[in-house]
């Protein structure tokens, strides 16, 4: 259900309201003292919420558009790539290391 914004003719007083789209529109400013009647702003309620954690433009890309990046070689967001510290460790087998031994 949307908010929609209205505006007294009388006192000016702007006001929200959360309405379903098939409700009558407000007649009636609700300011006490005031009968004046209100307009319902147009160009207003159409916003768009996002909850919750993480919203990326990349989460719903097309699978032709992935399957272009990876022709491409580019790496896309969702593709992790390797940290400098986390690089595989060769071991030849032999010889002297230069990581101390840790045991005792």
């Amino acid at each position: 259900m949307p908010n929609y914004d209205y505006e007294c003719q009388a006192c000016g007083h702007r006001f929200e309201v959360f309405q379903s789209m098939n409700d009558a529109k407000l007649e009636r400013c609700p300011q006490p003292g005031c009968a004046g009647t209100v307009k319902r702003l147009l160009g207003t309620g159409a916003g768009l919420i996002f909850k919750g954690a993480g919203f990326y433009q990349t989460d719903y890309r097309s699978s032709s558009y992935q399957a272009g990046v990876k022709a491409d070689g580019a790496p896309s967001k969702t593709e992790t790539t390797p940290k400098a510290d986390s690089a595989p460790k060769s071991d030849s087998g032999g010889g002297s290391s230069a990581a101390p031994s840790s045991g005792a």
